[in-house]
């Protein structure tokens, strides 16, 4: 059976594996920002509070993520959950010739590895931020977990490679069939529009360490 605490977890668990706040995957779902707060978990005289299964469905389609995908946090927090071993090399290199196919899935040697769990994606791979230049959301250090078969929307963080080498971590703001336009993270770099015909891939990042 599963408790009270196994299922906010989850949610606690779905919010970070999508770069949010369990208040952004609110908001992002169409809630009040406070609906999942720890505060609101439980009522003043200590009765708890269960998500509804309306704003978990909610949550599930603001993020695309399947329902197969949440129960496997709620296994991972019922003892199910294996963490396995995925390629990991610095944001920095990962312009460089030699990581990646050309359908964006890490490739050949020069990988490090990170141990994580519950990743459902077998080519998902890890990105090391460094500099400052993503801040104030991600950090030099920070660790991004990036899926390349995962579905991209508007709004989903993203990892992009142009055809000359670039890699960039921005926000998907628009996709057209001839540019795709990404919202950069921090406020002091411009905003970017690349033509499709020179993009190599975009991937969607699904968890980051902050």
């Amino acid at each position: 059976m599963l408790s009270h605490a196994q299922i906010w977890a989850a949610i606690d668990t779905l919010a970070q594996r999508y770069g949010m706040t369990p208040s952004g995957l609110a908001r992002k779902a169409g809630l009040d920002a406070t609906t999942f707060n720890k505060s609101k978990r439980q009522t003043s005289d200590g009765r708890l509070r269960w998500p509804s299964t309306e704003s978990i469905a909610k949550v599930l389609e603001a993020t695309g993520a399947s329902i197969d995908e949440f129960m496997g946090f709620l296994e991972s927090r019922t003892g199910g959950g294996v963490k396995r071993k995925i390629p990991l090399i610095g944001l920095a290199q990962a312009g460089a010739g030699g990581f990646f196919g050309d359908a964006g899935f890490p490739t050949g040697a020069g990988w490090d590895e990170v141990a994580f769990p519950d990743v459902q994606d077998p080519h998902a791979y890890a990105l090391e931020i460094s500099g400052d230049s993503m801040q104030p959301l991600y950090r030099d250090g920070d660790i991004i977990i990036v899926s390349p078969t995962a579905s991209v929307r508007r709004g989903d963080r993203v990892v992009a490679k142009t055809l000359e080498g670039e890699v960039l971590a921005k926000e998907l703001k628009r996709r057209t069939e001839n540019i795709i336009e990404l919202k950069s993270l921090n406020p002091e770099h411009p905003d970017r529009t690349i033509p499709v015909d020179k993009l190599a891939w975009v991937a969607r990042i699904i968890w980051s360490s902050q």
